[in-house]
Parts: C-alpha cells; sequence; structure tokens
C-alpha cells in the first residue's frame, strides 16, 4: 500500500505544522517507505502500527508506538515555546527541523520489528543486525531530509551520547526519555 502525506498526517496530525510543504512531504515519503517495508518486509498497515507498544523493553502497557510519537512531537513543541517566550532569539530553534526530527527519529522502527508466528510483535532480524537511528537515517537520506533532521535522528537515542546534539537534537532527545522513562516505570509497575 502506499500511504499519502495526508494518510500520514491522520496518523502524525502535527506533520501539518511544517511550514516548508517539500519538507513536509519528504517526512510522508519516509514514513510511507517504513510502513510499506516494515514488519520483515510485509509492511504494516496503520491500524497493525496503532497496535505496537511504544517500546518492547517495558513489558505490557498502555502507551503505544503512535502515541508516543504523537506525545514527542507535541512536548518539543511546547518545550520551544517555552523557550521561546523565555529567551527570544538566544535559543535559536528551527521548528521545521524540530517537528520533523520528532517524526522522523523512531521511523526505522517499523523495519526493527516484526512479527512472530502468533502475530506478536517482536524485534526481527533487521533490528537485530541494524538500531532504528541507523535504518531511520538510511531512509531519511533516500527522500531527501536535510542533513541537520537526520542529526535529530541519528542522535536521539544512546548513539548519539558520543557527539555534541543541536539544540533541535537535545529538545527531543529529553522528550523522548520523558516518555520512556515513564513507560519503563509504568512496566516495572505492572509486572
Amino acid at each position: 500500500m502506499t500511504y499519502t502525506t495526508n494518510d500520514i498526517i491522520a496518523i502524525f496530525p502535527d506533520l501539518s505544522k511544517i511550514t516548508d510543504a517539500q519538507l513536509r512531504d519528504n517526512v510522508a515519503a519516509v514514513w510511507n517507505e517504513a510502513l510499506s517495508t516494515g514488519c520483515g518486509g510485509k509492511g504494516w498497515s496503520v491500524e497493525e502500527l496503532r497496535a505496537v507498544k511504544f517500546t518492547l523493553l517495558a513489558g505490557d502497557i498502555d502507551m503505544t508506538f503512535i502515541a508516543h510519537l504523537n506525545s514527542c512531537v507535541k512536548q518539543c513543541i511546547a518545550i520551544a515555546d517555552v523557550l521561546e517566550q523565555v529567551f527570544g532569539d538566544i535559543v535559536p530553534i528551527n521548528r521545521n527541523y524540530l517537528i520533523a526530527g520528532s517524526l522522523l527519529a523512531d521511523v526505522g522502527k517499523p523495519l526493527e520489528f516484526d512479527k512472530d508466528a502468533d502475530g506478536n510483535v517482536i524485534k526481527g532480524s533487521y533490528g537485530e543486525a541494524l538500531r532504528h537511528p541507523f535504518s531511520g537515517v538510511a531512509m531519511c537520506y533516500k527522500h531527501n531530509i536535510p542533513p541537520e533532521v537526520m542529526h535529530i535522528v541519528a542522535t536521539h537515542s544512546h548513539e548519539g551520547d558520543k557527539v555534541e546534539r543541536s539544540i533541535e537534537s537535545i529538545i527531543f532527545h529529553h522528550a523522548d526519555f520523558v516518555d520512556f522513562d515513564i513507560a519503563k516505570f509504568l512496566g516495572r509497575r505492572n509486572s
């Protein structure tokens, strides 16, 4: 199945806040590829992806992957708003890059995840060989995503701990770990 920009906006409404139309369409194209080629090459339907847990590392929690991405982009926009209100131009933030990076940081996970014979979501052989920041950057490169956005994808997780993160990457990294740390807490509590 092929997903249009409007299909991707239906999944990630804040994609519409990217004011650069070409960047918005390119972000949607990356998601189209991830959905079409993930799950061990079988592809994911939107309904299947909506059911995937946010992380396989936290046990049985009610936080989903799609909700996590929508949470992170909203957190990033809110953080940018606060920084702008308090510091003005002292903290320069490219909102288009921030939103695009927030929506693309985990775009490699549909490739990382697969389903076992019983239909349970697992880390597939692709995910064992290549973590999502790497596959995410590869797909972004193919779809002409700017390097500043690929930087967010590449550095958002522990892979970025050895480099200097951009302001946008710092913001996303912390938003991402707010959700991740809460998911781990809930997973421990529910086990």
